[in-house]
């Protein structure tokens, strides 16, 4: 054959495979198309309903409710990466869930921005506010084309360019008791609360509560800038955030809710204070301009930064507790540097007294500070619960030290255990495996915090 003749062959060999390659996208886009096409007139129908956003968005989109969205082709590919992270049974179950976002600020508009890209099947986006022209410095989406327009409308709007498969729900809505079940009711797996104002959220908080509808709130991000500090905890251990010592007196005042809501909050003290409302007019109000009664009118200063990043904390948060992945958070534990040097001075004197030597101590104080912290949460292990935060942390210290597990393995990182004087001399006087006969439950919950320093040492 000669080379002409080879040279037709290639050509012709390369035209038909691009024909197939092509054709085979157009069929995959053609789909595609096809869904967004349905997608995009749930969208319009929603959006040209009344102000509210409350068209009946279920009967528009039940077709995506049972089918399992991960077996289309565009939306698998769209979710490569999170599946590669989460396994694919774990990332069906964020595909089929349905997450609540209630406040589309700066933190909330990154939050339902973060969900939605990351495969959430279901999305109600709630909020009575307006895009404003200030607000640009910290929203996820919103660009000047959407000043003016309600931030719930304005995040759909932008939420169908992105995953259309999404079943995404817009409400201008106000959250308070009237509008509890419309909003609360259809059993979320979670509701994010990004809220601001103090009686709402405690409202909101009090609500999900009641209902045991799992749920993590977000406390003040502005006027902070270091992104060191941003923690998730239970809201009895925030500190240094006002927004959470009201919320805290209020739910327990109110509704004699003592802790169990996961926030997110800084370490960080604020870095300047609340801003005047300042008005062109001398003789203007500053309570004319609050869009609803009871909200603030002063300004508070914000880096935007901090608030996108307090959204995508709280949105990883959701993702991870839904996918069924497992996170160690850092716990906050308010101990410093001294009060680990005298737990680890507390150990040598304990095992010199018990065994006429130290010679077992296998820690040294950097150690204990992760057993301390990180194993136990700066509290006994006979009392792993969040009754002692704060400044009683500090002091309960002095009731604390850390003795051997088992008394016939030495003093190494994955055989301490914290516990209060008492409960270290009731512990010596018996042994492990007449703890398991007796306490089973205890039992396997210490071997398992001992099975992660194992693991996180590679022991």
């Amino acid at each position: 054959m000669g080379d002409k003749s080879k040279q037709w062959l290639l050509i012709g060999a390369g035209a038909i495979f691009g024909s197939i390659s092509t054709i085979s996208l157009l069929n995959l886009f053609n789909r595609y198309n096809s869904k967004r096409v349905k997608s995009g007139i749930s969208g319009r129908v929603l959006a040209e309903n009344d102000c509210n956003g409350k068209a009946n968005y279920e009967d528009l989109t039940s077709s995506f409710i049972s089918s399992d969205l991960l077996e289309d082709e565009v939306v698998s590919e769209q979710l490569t990466r999170n599946i590669q992270f989460f396994g694919l049974d774990s990332q069906r179950k964020v595909s089929q869930s349905y997450v609540v976002i209630i406040g589309l600020g700066g933190v909330g508009s990154h939050a339902a921005s973060m969900l939605l890209r990351s495969g959430v099947g279901k999305l109600l986006l709630v909020d009575f506010d307006q895009v404003s022209l200030s607000s640009l410095n910290r929203h996820a989406v919103a660009t000047r084309e959407d000043v003016g327009t309600p931030k719930a409308l304005c995040l759909k709007k932008h939420f169908l360019r992105i995953y259309p498969e999404c079943q995404l729900d817009a409400r201008v809505q106000l959250y308070d008791s009237n509008s509890e079940e419309e909003i609360l009711g259809g059993n979320p797996d979670f509701v994010l609360d990004c809220i601001d104002n103090i009686d709402t959220k405690v409202a909101l908080l009090a609500a999900c509560v009641r209902r045991g509808i799992k749920v993590i709130s977000a406390t003040g991000a502005g006027a902070r800038a270091d992104p060191t500090r941003i923690r998730i905890a239970d809201l009895k251990e925030s500190s240094n955030d006002p927004l959470s010592r009201s919320v805290r007196y209020r739910l327990r005042k109110d509704y004699g809710i003592d802790g169990g809501i996961q926030v997110v909050f800084s370490l960080e003290k604020p870095k300047v204070k609340l801003l005047p409302f300042q008005s062109s007019k001398e003789e203007e109000n500053p309570l004319d301009y609050q869009i609803v009664p009871g909200f603030r009118v002063r300004i508070i200063p914000v880096l935007g930064t901090v608030p996108a990043i307090f959204g995508q904390v709280m949105a990883t948060h959701v993702l991870t507790q839904i996918a069924e992945f497992q996170v160690q958070t850092e716990p906050v534990v308010n101990l410093d540097s001294d009060h680990y040097y005298i737990l680890h001075q507390r150990l040598i004197e304990h095992e010199e007294i018990l065994f006429g030597t130290a010679d077992q101590v296998l820690v040294d104080v950097e150690e204990v500070k992760y057993i301390v912290k990180e194993l136990w949460h700066g509290r006994s292990a006979r009392d792993q619960t969040l009754k002692e935060v704060g400044r009683k942390m500090w002091r309960s210290v002095n009731e604390l030290m850390l003795v051997r597990w088992d008394k016939s393995k030495p003093a190494g990182v994955s055989n301490l255990i914290l516990l209060k004087f008492t409960e270290a001399e009731a512990h010596e006087s018996t042994t492990v495996e007449r703890i398991k006969e007796e306490e089973p439950e205890f039992y396997s919950m210490v071997t398992s915090v001992l099975r992660r320093a194992e693991i996180d040492f590679a022991l």
